[in-house]
């Protein structure tokens, strides 16, 4: 038993929703129908009833006047029996005129209990038909007892049942198929949106992570609307999260396709200057200071490379391992001793400074990276004899760096993406003087995690680069 109905339930949530909905409201509609139907007949059943005692006493009473005159046969009324009963020591007996029934002798203890005052009852006569029978007193020693049937009573409520059952199944039948009608279109906007996930699924999102569709049209109500715009907006943040994830999975496959170049070039020289060091230790010793002075070289700039490299993937993961340490220092402090180095090792780009103090909450190593990395990118992407400027000052609550310089400007469609690692405005010049594109790159990830923000802009003879911060809190 349990097992069967495990399976019926099973196969009821499998229904589909407008079906379980319709069949719903008809077993609701079935419930108040019978509701009403069964009060509705008894309503109707006991008002006949009523009416029939009412006409039963009505007809005694007219009757039982003359009856106490002249004792004699009382009226049969319709297809009514009436008949005068005389009481003795408790036994009635029939008079002789009147219509009893064959079988009387209910009607006869009715009488004697009648006898005492007016006495209605429910009783079967003639085969097992219900009769309503009342019996009131004439005078001390007779009772009048009226029976009427209720054949025509209950073929009234009979054929008011009938019509009921009649009325009430063709107006389920009209609500199952009009309710079916109408869930069907109410519930259509839901399934739009099951035909739109089903086609998104079907999408294949190695080939384009774009989804391809989103829930359209309109109606269904409020709460339809509702759940479309919630739909369409779940489905508007995975389409930004899938374009990110595939924009983060390029970015990372181009990170180590550069970086793997990148880390081929002086692995390559090195061991080419290592084979021409072993050739000249065993035929040219002169040579092999050379060879080794390369060797170092090519080292060191590998050692840059990687060095930034980890920052920078330490930088990325700071929520584990934060290479940061901050501390309280003047902003302008830091500036001016990175002009003083930037001055001393490239006097061919006269520098000029104007600075105001400005307290910051940062570590004075990695700022102090920030401004050489900015200082050595004028230099390099600028011929010689450019000014460059470098100024600090407070606007607002943000401490403000600008280093400008005179050169030939950048690009606008350089400027967008001057900050992405690996990127060289020009590749050639950049690797003659041992740049690896990850200068500007290791700026944006150290400014960013000292909650600031960096940008460029440039034109034709002015070109500047702009880093903010928040000023320390006192």
């Amino acid at each position: 038993m349990t097992g069967t109905l495990r399976r019926w339930y099973g196969a009821w949530q499998r229904t589909r929703l407008g079906t379980r909905i319709t069949l719903g409201l008809g077993a609701l509609a079935l419930v108040v129908f019978a509701a009403v139907g069964v009060t509705t007949v008894g309503i109707m059943h006991g008002y006949l009833d009523r009416r029939l005692d009412e006409q039963l006493s009505k007809s005694q009473d007219t009757q039982v006047p003359l009856l106490r005159e002249t004792h004699g046969s009382p009226e049969s009324v319709y297809s009514w029996y009436s008949v005068l009963y005389t009481v003795r020591d408790g036994v009635a007996t029939p008079d002789s005129g009147g219509k009893p029934p064959q079988d009387a002798q209910q009607l006869a203890k009715i009488a004697a209990e009648g006898l005492h005052g007016d006495l209605t009852r429910t009783v079967y006569l003639r085969g097992g038909e219900p009769y309503r029978v009342r019996a009131c007193p004439v005078d001390t020693d007779s009772v009048l007892v009226s029976a009427a049937p209720q054949k025509d009573l209950d073929g009234t409520v009979q054929q008011l049942i009938w019509v009921e059952v009649g009325a009430f199944t063709l107006a389920l039948a009209v609500l199952v198929v009009v309710g079916r009608f109408v869930l069907r279109r109410g519930l259509r906007p839901l399934a739009d949106m099951a035909g739109t996930a089903h086609d998104i699924a079907s999408h294949d999102l190695a080939a384009n992570p774009a989804l391809p569709a989103r829930a359209a049209g309109t109606g269904g109500g409020a709460e339809v609307d509702e759940l479309r715009t919630a739909f369409n907006v779940m489905l508007a943040h995975i389409d930004t999260s899938l374009a990110a994830k595939t924009e983060a999975n390029e970015r990372l496959r181009r990170f180590v396709a550069d970086a793997s170049h990148e880390l081929r070039t002086p692995l390559t020289s090195i061991r080419g200057y290592a084979d021409l060091f072993r050739y000249a230790a065993a035929n040219e010793p002169a040579e092999r200071e050379a060879h080794l002075a390369k060797i170092r070289e090519e080292t060191a700039r590998m050692t840059v490379l990687v060095d930034d490299l980890l920052l920078l993937a330490r930088l990325d993961a700071r929520a584990a391992e934060t290479p940061l340490r901050p501390e309280r220092v003047d902003l302008a402090e830091l500036a001016e001793d990175a002009a003083d180095a930037f001055s001393v090792g490239r006097p061919g780009h006269p520098l000029t400074t104007s600075s105001v103090p400005a307290p910051v909450d940062a570590d004075p190593v990695r700022l102090r990276q920030v401004l050489d990395n900015l200082l050595a990118n004028a230099a390099v992407h600028t011929p010689p004899g450019t000014a460059v400027h470098v100024a600090v000052t407070v606007e607002g609550a943000e401490a403000v760096v600008r280093i400008s310089d005179t050169g030939p400007g950048i690009a606008p469609s350089v400027q967008e993406r001057i900050f992405d690692r690996f990127f060289r405005v020009d590749d050639s010049r950049t690797r003659g003087h041992g740049g690896t594109g990850l200068g500007l790159s290791v700026v944006h990830s150290l400014v960013t995690a000292h909650d600031g923000t960096v940008s460029v802009s440039s034109e034709p003879g002015r070109t500047v680069f702009t880093v903010r911060l928040p000023l320390a809190r006192s």
